[in-house]
């Protein structure tokens, strides 16, 4: 792997790793299966494109965009909490519909950016190569935002939060209004989620009305990754290894398509996708019969 394709990869990892900090907030904290983040990463870098085209300051429009994405969560609870629409379904409802909402919002499939002013814009006068001003400028916003969510998370608000997945009922036994928790955390992963698509349609030049396709699988690959890499109880180190389980999967899905003997293409990435996930998913389980196994035999 060339340092320009490590870079990349680096990149596009981080600007993930806030997508996987979202489905943690929803599958992990909440208990909460969402799929929005699909139609969401997408809204947010549609919002962020047009509003850009439109003449709008890029830091105003990163906002809009992830507040945009936001709202697309705030939905997806409403359904579920309002009419009783099971949570997979209402999320799959919001999904489809934010489809049509992007290509109403861009105007057209896709927007490019290669011309209009950035967030990069004021920074590419500090002299540091483009390459590398990416990777560190979706880098700060990844682990200042994975600090900010995790002090959140530890707040009383937070721990409030954090009891509604757990228990729904005790929580509420002892006064936590659980709807208002779940509308909260929602529209806080997807605006996670939307300002990942609002740095990848600035650092990569484009939005596009397909870009969020598939990025549920990845979200949840990364923090299943870094859930096995990292086995703590540490909100912090948890949040963390979101970002780190997202750039590791982006690492190894780079070396399958690049290894000659493998023979991958890059039309393979949905089976790779699938696969990496799986080995994921097994991984832990087998771990754990493997400890189970040892236990027993040192017992013998």
């Amino acid at each position: 792997m060339s340092l320009y394709a490590f870079l990349g990869t680096l990149e596009i990892g981080f600007i993930y790793g806030l997508v996987a900090m979202g489905v943690y907030l929803t599958f992990r904290i909440l208990d909460f299966p969402d799929l929005t983040v699909d139609g969401s990463f997408t809204l947010g870098a549609a919002a962020t494109a047009t509003s850009i085209v439109a003449g709008i300051d890029p830091y105003i429009a990163t906002v809009i965009g992830t507040l945009a994405a936001a709202c697309a969560g705030l939905v997806t609870a409403w359904l579920n909490l309002r009419f009783n629409i099971l949570h997979l379904l209402a999320s799959i409802l919001t999904m489809t519909a934010l489809y049509t909402i992007n290509l109403r919002v861009m105007g057209k499939p896709n927007i490019a950016l290669i011309t209009e002013p950035t967030m990069l814009t004021p920074l590419e006068g500090l002299g540091i190569p483009n390459m590398y001003l990416k990777v560190i400028f979706v880098a700060v916003f990844a682990i200042v935002a994975g600090l900010v969510l995790a002090w959140f998370l530890n707040t009383q608000y937070g721990l409030a939060m954090r009891a509604v997945g757990s228990n729904k009922r005790m929580a509420q036994a002892n006064g936590i209004v659980v709807n208002e928790k779940v509308y909260v955390g929602l529209a806080l992963s997807n605006g996670l989620v939307g300002l990942g698509g609002a740095l990848f349609a600035q650092t990569n030049g484009f939005a596009d009305s397909t870009m969020g396709i598939g990025t549920i699988v990845v979200g949840l690959a990364a923090v299943i990754i870094g859930e096995t890499l990292f086995a703590t109880r540490s909100i912090l180190v948890i949040v963390l290894s979101c970002i780190v389980g997202s750039i590791l999967y982006r690492i190894a899905v780079s070396m399958a398509l690049n290894a000659d003997f493998l023979g991958f293409q890059a039309s393979d990435l949905n089976l790779i996708t699938a696969v990496l996930v799986a080995l994921a998913l097994v991984f832990p389980k087998l771990r754990s019969e493997w400890k189970a196994k040892k236990a027993k035999g040192n017992r013998a």
